[in-house]
């Protein structure tokens, strides 16, 4: 019986794991809070400061709240856009938070949420890349996902034009 059994183990653990996958794949962080597990995210504006300088990278600061449904229908559609992840990943230093911070550069035109602020690696808010909301510049909805991804490929075209 024993002899059957072992093999059974072996065979069941094979099939369970694939080595390639669990290379490739990175573990869910919780700092993405949903808005994508796959990216890296810094955990501080600190950080996120620091890095962006470092890196010559923007970084991309959304701002929500997870009582908020309007902030959880924009992560949704910020989650399932591959092409967003794969900027995110590939161009930007990432921060979400949950809570404001203490640089008034960051609420513009007020604070509310959701809420997308782009910072060039020379530390400048770029108040020139805005949804399409005159009284909340820098929000985003759902169905603004493609201007989402404009104002994404803008920060990376003026970071190489401008910097």
């Amino acid at each position: 019986m024993l002899q059957i059994f072992v093999p059974a183990i072996f065979l069941l653990a094979a099939v369970t794991s694939n080595p390639v996958t669990a290379l490739k794949k990175r573990p869910p962080q919780t700092l993405s809070r949903g808005w994508g597990d796959d990216l890296t995210w810094v955990q501080t504006y600190e950080e996120g400061l620091y890095k962006a300088r470092k890196s010559n990278k923007p970084l991309m600061i959304i701002h929500h709240l997870e009582v908020c449904k309007h902030c959880k229908a924009l992560k949704e559609a910020f989650a399932a856009s591959t092409e967003i992840q794969q900027m995110a990943d590939k161009d930007f230093i990432m921060l979400n938070l949950m809570h404001e911070t203490n640089d008034k550069n960051l609420a513009p035109d007020g604070k509310y949420v959701p809420r997308i602020i782009f910072l060039d690696p020379s530390l400048t808010v770029r108040a020139d890349i805005a949804g399409r909301y005159s009284n909340r510049l820098y929000t985003y909805e759902p169905q603004d996902v493609q201007l989402l991804i404009q104002n994404m490929k803008k920060a990376k075209r003026l970071l190489t034009s401008e910097l």
